[in-house]
Parts: C-alpha cells; structure tokens; sequence
C-alpha cells in the first residue's frame, strides 16, 4: 500500500518526505506516535530539505570568493575588536534598515573574508546576495550594454539585497564606468544595502572614481548611512594565519550630516 503514496510523493518531488516515510516504516518506534506526530515529523523533514535546498542557491547565485562565517572571527585576540559591532551585524537588523558597510585597510588584512562572512550570514537569514568585484561587475554591464540587456542587469542587481562590491576603487574609472556605477548605487540607495571591501580609504575614493560631481554623489549614498570597519595589521597571508584576526571595527555608522 505504501509504493503508491511514495510514488506520488516522488512526483510532487517531496523526496526528503518519501525518504521520511520508508524510515517510518522500518522503525518500530513510530508506531507509538499518534498520526498527528508522524505528520508533524514528515513535515520537518520536507520543511528543513526545502530550506536547505533554498540556501544552497543563493549561496550559488551570490559567488563568494570565500566560505567564510561570522561564527570564525577571533574575538579573543586584543586588536580593538568591538563584539558589539559584530553582534549588530550578525543580527542583521542592518539589512532590514537598508544601511551599508564600508571595510577598508591594507592588503591581506581581511576584507575579502569579512565581506563574505557577512554575505553568508544574510543568505543563511534568507537574504538574496550578489558578490562582485568591482571591475567585473562594471565589465559585466559593459558587455549587457552591448548584448542591449543592461537595463535588465541594472535591475537584477537593483533588486539583490545585499551586494558585497570587492576591490572597490582599485583603478581610475572611466566616464562610462562612473555612470554605470551610479546607477547601480542609486538604485540601491534606501532600498537595499552593499559591503563595500578596498584598501583605498574613504577619502581616496574622490580620486578613483575620477569626477566631482559623480564622486559627491556615489558617496554621499554610501557613506553617511554606513558602519565603518577600519582593518589594520600585517598581512595575515604572509604570517600564514587566518586573516580575520586581526580587525578594528568602528561602533556603528555614520549618521546623516
């Protein structure tokens, strides 16, 4: 009487159910269960399968450059490191408020690696996450540009709630490339939060982006509704250790001036 249902359970593709079932069948167990808790059970089961099919792609579509976790950041090594900052962040109240994260410091010092724990963290919390360097994204829309699909490329990334742009400001940009950058920022601002990871200080990004008026505008969309975390130290790939242990966080982000 069983094949039956497993049949259909296979066909409306609750596989994690079906496999439930049979472990049902053969635990003797069970039958001590009212039907009300052997249902329960199948749903967990389905439920929790469902979840983490679901995590598993956006962990896929966001294409961290790391597997890294909030849960792996050292706390115990006396750098300044603020535990409240990264309960904060960990809590992702900051993703709901739309607020952004600006991680600056030298090369090797952890940027890449907290960027990305971040990005786990939300994707685990449900969160869609898109993970690009910067002047890939912007080869990215050169080339949707030319294909004559950019407007729907802005939008896919518009949407993506939180956007992790690594190596940002790296080179000078062009006049295309400002242009393409401010509408991806704009259409995020207020509506969706980005991680921004360089070893370019904030008052260097005047410079790279290369223009005034575009340098005003991209900032002032992302700085002043941001928590700064400010990494300092050697480089950690040198002294062969992990290098999110060495990092400085600021309390919080800047208010709107």
């Amino acid at each position: 009487m069983i094949q039956p249902t497993l049949a259909k359970l296979a066909a409306l593709r609750l596989t994690a159910m079906a496999d439930a079932v049979q472990a049902q069948q053969a635990n003797p167990e069970v039958s001590a269960l009212s039907f009300d808790e052997r249902l329960a059970l199948l749903v967990d089961v389905q439920y929790a399968a469902v979840q983490d099919e679901a995590l598993h792609q956006r962990l896929r579509r966001a294409g961290m450059r790391q597997n890294a976790c909030l849960e792996d950041i050292d706390l115990r090594t006396p750098r300044g490191l603020d535990r409240a900052t990264v309960a904060t962040l960990a809590s992702g109240g900051w993703l709901k408020q739309h607020l952004n994260v600006l991680i600056t410091g030298p090369a090797g010092v952890g940027k890449s690696w907290i960027a990305c724990a971040l990005g786990n963290q939300a994707a685990r919390d449900g969160v869609s996450v898109l993970y690009k360097r910067l002047n890939r994204l912007l080869d990215d829309l050169a080339v949707a540009r030319l294909a004559g699909r950019q407007a729907r490329a802005l939008t896919t990334i518009a949407r993506t709630k939180l956007l992790i742009l690594d190596d940002w400001a790296m080179t000078k940009l062009t006049a295309e490339q400002r242009r393409d950058l401010m509408e991806v920022i704009d259409d995020r601002h207020g509506r969706a939060s980005t991680i921004i990871a360089t070893q370019v200080p904030v008052d260097g990004w005047h410079e790279m982006i290369d223009d005034p008026t575009y340098a005003d505008a991209i900032l002032d969309r992302l700085v002043h509704n941001a928590y700064r975390i400010e990494l300092r130290g050697d480089s950690r790939r040198r002294q062969g250790t992990d290098a999110n242990t060495k990092v400085i966080h600021s309390p919080g982000p800047e208010k709107n001036k």
